[in-house]
């Protein structure tokens, strides 16, 4: 898309949040809505965002790239794949039209990212429109510390509660050179204790997960280290490969299909030993994130998420009109409310689709 349309398309956009704003109208933002089953179910006039497409800058050398929120993500990847790069926080699609802005305002990383980092982590800036109509840009295309607040992150796991994404810098990484997936037999106590041992330890380590029976783990890096890891671990190599971490990532696995529970993402720090809640759980991230499939009550398992020093989040099915995430502190709600008012005074972008008040 040439220059002239693009701007064009950001008038349109920007003349349409006006007239919203005038009268009160909410809007729903959505891509390839891919990921529209998270969060609370919200409702409003549809604003499609997959007009703004495109890859508008690319240096391989620099390890940044900038493209249009709209953009699909397989397009990126694709554009990375072919100088051996990636986006390092490994995103999942949930589905072949996810765009560049799904992923940025659902901040959703995948097993990579307790040993990389999260999506934010590797946002370095955004053009966005406010709910108050302006068209602002935060950040650059370089890594640097500023004063102030980082906008860019800001929109991060917004859910476009704060501003419609149109442009995105996202500093990118090397592909590994060589990878390995590796498994073992396991009680839960000792794949938890294992996982934490080796994430202090240099051993290539960029994903590990417990599913109940196996602790399963993946090497990445250069060819000798990953052999130099698996000589020290002594595991066998995993049956399905490098796509069981796909698979997990676009949650493929058996554990995630075909069950009527609700599905919950409970993040806790990482060696928290058992949690006291029915239902099947499967272990990620080294065991800071942990899914909970239960028909246990939402009040007792966030009691419990709490008391472990986390917070639990109703991910998919459930009551998707009720609290998704979870319950804020009544700082941090004045904090994130003060915040909703400064970006989108009105409330029409993505009205309550993170909580019921905005």
């Amino acid at each position: 898309m040439d220059g002239t349309n693009i701007s064009t398309l950001y008038q349109e956009f920007k003349e349409r949040v006006i007239a919203a704003n005038t009268v009160g109208q909410p809007l729903v933002i959505q891509g390839g809505r891919t990921k529209g089953f998270y969060g609370r179910h919200c409702e409003g006039e549809i604003l499609d965002t997959r007009s703004c497409s495109g890859i508008i800058s690319y240096e391989p050398t620099e390890l940044v790239i900038t493209a249009r929120a709209g953009t699909s993500l397989a397009e990126v990847e694709k554009t990375l794949a072919s100088y051996g790069q990636m986006l390092a926080f490994e995103p999942p699609y949930f589905g072949k039209d996810a765009t560049l802005g799904g992923i940025v305002a659902c901040g959703l990383s995948g097993p990579r990212r307790p040993y990389v980092g999260s999506v934010r982590d590797f946002i370095l800036g955004v053009k966005c429109l406010t709910g108050r109509g302006e068209i602002l840009t935060f950040g650059g295309q370089v890594m640097k510390n500023v004063a102030g607040y980082d906008v860019s992150r800001l929109m991060t796991g917004a859910h476009g509660t704060l501003g419609v994404l149109l442009e995105i810098s996202i500093k990118v990484l090397p592909a590994p050179e060589y990878e390995v997936s590796l498994t073992r037999s396991k009680d839960f106590s000792s794949a938890l204790h294992d996982m934490n041992t080796w994430a202090g330890r240099s051993l290539a380590l960029s994903a590990a997960c417990y599913d109940g029976q196996h602790l399963n783990i993946r090497l990445s890096g250069k060819r000798s280290a990953v052999h130099a890891a698996m000589k020290q671990l002594n595991m066998d190599e995993h049956p399905e490969g490098l796509r069981y971490w796909q698979d997990l990532c676009e949650q493929q696995l058996v554990f995630f299909k075909n069950n009527n529970k609700a599905l919950w993402r409970i993040s806790v720090p990482p060696a928290t030993p058992v949690l006291d809640l029915p239902g099947e759980w499967f272990i990620d991230w080294g065991g800071a994130q942990r899914w909970l499939k239960s028909s246990e009550s939402t009040e007792r398992i966030r009691h419990v998420s709490e008391q472990a020093g986390g917070h639990a989040t109703l991910f998919r099915g459930g009551d998707r009109n009720g609290e998704i995430f979870h319950p804020l502190s009544p700082g941090i709600k004045v904090l994130h409310t003060r915040l909703k008012k400064a970006f989108d005074p009105e409330f029409i972008l993505n009205r309550g689709r993170m909580y019921r008040e905005f």
